[in-house]
């Protein structure tokens, strides 16, 4: 038996750092939203029990690889003496703050969940991807969503349809760096979802990404990429250009394809991106037992 499956990518539409715990990770409020950038991983049963990448992912050693880990913790947590080789086609640039790696390890955690018959449920697969990292049980979720805690406390937020130009600055930014450096704003003012659903001018004023202003200090070419898009952005009327993540990868928002395809156009040569359509949910959210 077979599976092939969509891992989209996420885009933060905005991301505040609002505090830290005492074990010093710090608390974040965000909105993610899903977008039709997407890797395809492929599963193929085995009855021998092995968890193999059929493929090579270059700086990926395959014992480090969410999705081989998401495999055996899933074997680990059930019990399974089933097995799967992996496949990954990849699509989502690597380190640029797309959620590329956390979705493919959502995608192996669902489509396992039922490539082997376990019937794991919504609830129990998110705790299992909280295992492998904060922003997995986001896209085991299945919605847009708006996030706090470290990522993993979830509330749907329905988001109307729109067009994001996402640009791939030729950097990779370490999340830990960013996390650590002492300028990072750690007190952000908190944003109720009450406040998010009304949409009001005061909290749309307020979207921003807090890593920002870090990475863009660090890497003077993310804050080139914000740069060129915001110079085009105003003559087709989209909004304003932001990092997405811990960056590098930086997007903006458009009414249309043919907007953001428009800028694309006309962005300083060399510049590479892609123009994504948002999702309302994940392509698997069915898949899911509740």
């Amino acid at each position: 038996m077979k599976l092939s499956c969509p891992a989209p990518a996420k885009l933060n539409l905005f991301l505040h750092v609002v505090g830290r715990r005492p074990d010093g990770y710090h608390l974040l409020q965000t909105l993610f939203r899903f977008i039709d950038l997407q890797d395809t991983l492929h599963f193929s049963l085995r009855n021998d029990g092995d968890i193999c990448r059929s493929n090579v992912l270059e700086g990926v050693p395959e014992a480090q690889d969410l999705c081989v880990r998401a495999a055996r913790l899933l074997q680990s947590e059930t019990g399974c003496v089933a097995g799967a080789d992996i496949t990954i086609d990849k699509h989502i640039p690597m380190g640029g703050g797309l959620g590329g790696g956390s979705s493919d390890a959502a995608t192996t955690l669902i489509a396992l969940n039922r490539l082997w018959s376990l019937g794991l449920t919504r609830a129990r697969l998110m705790e299992l991807g909280l295992r492998l990292g904060a922003d997995v049980p986001v896209f085991i979720f299945g919605e847009n969503a708006f996030a706090e805690g470290i990522g993993e406390q979830l509330q749907a937020f329905p988001l109307p349809d729109a067009w994001y130009l996402v640009l791939f600055p030729p950097v990779q930014v370490p999340t830990g760096q960013i996390f650590a450096h002492p300028e990072l704003t750690r007190n952000a003012d908190s944003i109720t979802m009450r406040a998010l659903l009304e949409r009001e001018n005061s909290v749309q004023r307020e979207f921003r990404n807090d890593l920002q202003p870090v990475v863009c200090e660090l890497y003077p070419e993310v804050a080139r990429y914000i740069a060129s898009i915001d110079n085009l952005r105003a003559k087709n009327g989209s909004g304003k250009a932001m990092m997405t993540g811990s960056g590098a990868c930086v997007f903006a928002e458009f009414g249309s394809r043919k907007q953001a395809e428009a800028v694309m156009r006309q962005l300083p040569r060399g510049m590479r991106g892609v123009v994504a359509q948002g999702l309302s949910r994940h392509p698997l959210h069915d898949w899911v037992p509740e």
